[in-house]
Order: C-alpha cells, then sequence, then structure tokens
C-alpha cells in the first residue's frame, strides 16, 4: 500500500501512556460473563464487553491526548489512513451538497473513557456516535494477523474505513433511525438491522478504498485481496465456529464472511454510496 507520502491527519488523539482507566482490560471472568448474556439476549458480547457496562471507572476523564511520536509507524500510518478517508468523504460530501464533519480518532492501550461507556481492548476497534470518536487499541492489528491471518496494509486500513464508515452513517441519520427500530423490535429484528448496519458500513469502506485510489493510486497488487481477507476473516459464521463449534445465523450482528465480503467488493467496484443501500436489499 502506497500511503508513505500522505499527510498525517491532525484528528488524532494519542492516549497511550497518559494512565488511562488501567490497561488491565477484563478479566477472564468478566468475558466469560458477557458471553453469557449474550447467549441469552442475543446482544453482540463485544458490545457487552464495554458500551453496556457503564461502571464508575467510565466516569472518568480522558487522559490528556498527544500527537503520536514521529517515529511511531504504526501510528503514523493510522494517521495517513485517516487522512485519506477526510480527503474521500469531503468529497463524496460535497458532491451532494453535503458538508462533511470528520472523526477524532483515539489510541489507546487497555482501556479508556468514551461516550458510550469504557472501551476495551477486547472489543477491538469500535465507533462510538455519542462523542464522534473511532477508538483502537492497535494490539488489534496482531490480532488481525495472528489470530485472523488478514495480514497486509490495507487489511488494517479496511478496518479503519469501516469504522469511518459508521461515522458517515451516523452523519447521514441512518444511525439513529437505526437504533429507534432495534429498540421497538425483538432481539433476532435487532440483530437483523444490526447486520445491515455493519455490511453498509463495510460497502462504505469499499467505496473509500476505490476512491482514495483513483484520487492517489495507494494499492499496490494483492492489496484489494488483503482487505476482502480481513472482511471474511471477521465475518460472524467463522468467528462463531471458531468460538463455539457451531453457526447460529439469527444471533449474527455483522454478517457472514460471504456477506461481508460482497458488500465491501459492491462498494469498492461503484466507488458510489448509494450502492451501499443494505437495508432496502432483498437478499444480503
Amino acid at each position: 500500500m502506497r500511503i508513505d507520502d500522505y499527510r498525517d491527519s491532525d484528528n488524532v488523539e494519542d492516549r497511550r501512556g497518559g494512565g488511562g482507566i488501567g490497561g488491565g482490560g477484563l478479566g477472564i471472568g468478566g468475558i466469560v460473563l458477557a458471553l453469557v448474556i449474550s447467549y441469552f439476549t442475543g446482544i453482540n458480547p463485544m458490545t457487552l464487553l464495554g458500551f453496556m457496562e457503564q461502571t464508575p471507572l467510565a466516569q472518568h476523564s480522558a487522559p490528556a491526548a498527544h500527537k503520536p511520536p514521529s517515529d511511531d509507524k504504526s501510528a503514523r500510518f493510522v494517521a495517513k489512513v485517516l487522512a485519506s478517508t477526510e480527503d474521500v468523504w469531503t468529497q463524496v460530501f460535497r458532491e451532494s451538497g453535503k458538508h462533511y464533519e470528520p472523526p477524532k480518532l483515539v489510541l489507546f492501550s487497555g482501556q479508556t473513557p468514551t461516550a458510550c461507556g469504557t472501551g476495551q481492548t477486547a472489543m477491538g476497534p469500535f465507533y462510538c456516535p455519542g462523542d464522534k470518536k473511532v477508538y483502537i487499541d492497535l494490539a488489534f492489528y496482531h490480532e488481525l494477523e495472528a489470530r485472523f491471518h488478514a495480514p497486509g496494509q490495507f487489511a488494517q486500513a479496511y478496518v479503519i474505513a469501516h469504522e469511518v464508515g459508521h461515522h458517515v452513517q451516523n452523519l447521514l441519520g441512518i444511525a439513529n433511525k437505526v437504533h429507534s427500530a432495534q429498540q421497538r423490535s425483538g432481539k433476532v429484528e435487532a440483530n437483523a438491522l444490526s447486520v445491515r448496519m455493519e455490511l453498509q458500513a463495510d460497502c462504505l469502506a469499499g467505496v473509500w478504498g476505490k476512491r482514495a485510489n483513483d484520487m492517489r493510486k495507494i494499492l499496490d497488487p494483492g492489496d484489494l485481496e488483503a482487505a476482502l481477507n480481513a472482511a471474511s476473516a471477521i465475518g460472524d459464521d467463522r468467528l462463531q465456529q471458531q468460538a463455539q463449534g457451531r453457526i447460529v445465523p439469527e444471533s449474527f450482528t455483522h454478517g457472514s464472511s460471504k456477506q461481508r465480503v460482497r458488500w465491501f467488493r459492491r462498494g469498492f467496484d461503484t466507488g458510489d454510496m448509494n450502492q451501499c443501500a443494505t437495508f432496502k436489499a432483498a437478499e444480503l
């Protein structure tokens, strides 16, 4: 991925080493409890690990943020990818007569306070609509390669672009509509809405990839395959099979591997966010 000569975004907050609210994360007991609750409620366990856990720690003020060190290659890579999303979505929004407000991206270690509760490393990267920030512990990239067998810079960039896709949904009012509909629905219907929401974010990540490459020719041979591999590796069916040895489609919250690949590919092939209409699609 050719992004070294891209500018660094000014919207990165580095909270690593700032004390945070403790770096230990949840113990195994907390993770098991989240999995048990998830089994009976259908709520994504990653959500339970942080967003639904409103501990006193979550009320603490965030540690002082600073810019990533200039010699931190991983942090600077993230800053460059974020800058690329800013350029792409500013252009896309302008084309439809709208103004794009870029999100902040927070680097943290262990856990950190957010407007959505306590952010935990165990949750993986996530977007909080309450403060319009993307949160990521860069240790996730090691997990992406070692556990999910999805190496490559474009695979890492896809992760950021997916979370920025949620920010785009938030700005367009899609997130609020989905949340309201979920509150009026049973758990199976709420999960189905979540799947459509996540697949749309995958498609928006694909739109970014297409547009970014058209702007600056950032992709090398094999980069697209790396992103598709990452999308496939974190499909609900594959994760459930690995974790519990069986697949429960009605409990999906992000979509199957095949679905995630299909929608990312649709966004990448078209570069058109209007093609990301997952909520109108008869078949995902």
